[in-house]
């Protein structure tokens, strides 16, 4: 663009801008208001939370209770990173914020932690009210439906809207844009190539908590009666190496899909097929039908004498064992395989699912990838390019579902912010 043109769109001032109206980006701006610092959120959607709200559909998952080591575990590779980001806010820090915003949690069965009410929109509500009547602070000024398109030739951020292009001149920016699934609810990972056009080294984003298409595809008749059913009561294992432990071994449920599987159990052992996939272009995980069986006890009700039944009600009536279970034996085993005892029990305990493919990016519940950790400083800022902050889905750490995901958006919200309030002290600008 020519210098004529540049000067033909005038330039809005401020001392934050944060591009990105999620957990994190909202984190930031509460951490910088309240320290009396002038902030401007944009976001290219039309209002904010949108994936924060969509979350919380089911029950919004705040946080984990589980003991600070397990639950920095959670975070994998980039465990270390995460954890000093918790040291900001924690899972504890996380319930006495929303308890601050007026919002009460508990902690379920399974350690997980949810509002009182189960849902997203009331916290949003307070959050927002919270964040436009700060007491004390200065009140987020937000913009809606701006996308970020970089910067220009005088470092203005640039902006495009239905009513055209602004300029904004930020004392200091975080960027907080999500990761790339769920596009349509505004994380598309567009921002890959503009932080890439300025030598920033980001990591290929990849879909995390995904479901899989399974090696060859369903047959029609199991596609047709059986996607959309669960498998309840089951147990997943990947194993390891030689004699080495399990890389993963757990219970839960997930549902079989028109082309593979997806559900809670799957995305929590979806970074690890994923991994394999890109190692060797498929991936395998071993299916226990009825873990609250020994191997023992299923051979032994298998082998017992049928006399006149099919082997349906053999397996119904001795194991308790029909439905999308039986249904699945069958999808994937063969005939004589079906009709040696010995064979069907070690199956039922360890039935190998071959998957050839995650499911597409979009899909996913959250995005693996982005930027490198270690092209930033401890505060989250770029090191070559001073006073730009990032945090939330768009750095490079994966987590399971569970509460863990929202708790490190928020947790590194927080860090940025205060590396920014840092950055603004050390220029002696005031906020």
């Amino acid at each position: 663009m020519t210098g004529s043109d540049t000067n033909a769109i005038s330039v809005q001032e401020c001392d934050v801008a944060i591009i990105g109206g999620g957990p994190a980006g909202l984190m930031a701006a509460q951490v910088l208001s309240q320290a009396g610092t002038n902030v401007h959120v944009y976001d290219a959607m039309a209002s904010v939370g949108r994936k924060f709200l969509l979350a919380g559909r089911g029950g919004l998952n705040l946080t984990h209770a589980e003991g600070a080591d397990a639950f920095a575990g959670r975070y994998g590779q980039r465990r270390q990173a995460i954890s000093a980001a918790l040291g900001s806010m924690d899972a504890a820090g996380v319930r006495r914020w929303a308890q601050d915003l007026g919002i009460e949690t508990f902690v379920g069965s399974s350690g997980r932690v949810f509002p009182s009410d189960m849902k997203a929109a009331p916290l949003l509500r307070a959050w927002l009210q919270r964040l436009r009547h700060p007491e004390p602070g200065v009140a987020v000024q937000f913009h809606m439906r701006q996308r970020w398109i970089g910067w220009d030739d005088g470092g203005c951020l640039r902006f495009v809207s239905t009513q055209g292009e602004r300029r904004v001149r930020a004392k200091a920016l975080v960027l907080a844009l999500g990761g790339g699934s769920w596009a349509r609810l505004g994380s598309d990972g567009a921002w890959v190539t503009l932080l890439a056009e300025r030598g920033v080294a980001v990591a290929p984003l990849l879909p995390s908590n995904c479901g899989f298409d399974v090696a060859g595809g369903w047959s029609p008749y199991f596609a047709e009666r059986f996607a959309g059913q669960p498998l309840k009561s089951v147990a997943i294992r990947i194993p390891g190496a030689a004699d080495a432990p399990p890389l993963f071994d757990r219970k839960g449920e997930f549902v079989a899909t028109a082309s593979g599987v997806e559900g809670s159990l799957v995305y929590a052992a979806s970074a690890l097929l994923r991994e394999e996939l890109a190692r060797r272009g498929e991936a395998t995980f071993y299916l226990d039908l009825l873990p609250a069986l020994s191997a023992e006890r299923v051979l032994a009700e298998v082998a017992h004498p049928r006399g006149s039944r099919s082997l349906s009600s053999h397996l119904k009536s001795r194991l308790h064992l029909d439905g999308i279970k039986a249904a699945l034996l069958r999808e994937c085993l063969s005939a004589d395989t079906l009709a040696q005892p010995s064979a069907l029990a070690a199956a039922i305990k360890a039935l190998p699912i071959r998957v050839q493919a995650a499911r597409p990016l979009d899909e996913a519940i959250s995005s693996a990838g982005g930027v490198l950790f270690e092209v930033l400083t401890p505060d989250l800022m770029l090191e070559h390019l001073p006073g730009v902050f990032c945090a939330g889905e768009m750095l490079d750490w994966e987590a399971p579902t569970g509460g863990y995901l929202l708790t490190a958006c928020l947790a590194t919200g927080r860090v940025a912010a205060q590396g920014v309030l840092r950055y603004l002290q050390q220029k002696g600008i005031q906020g």
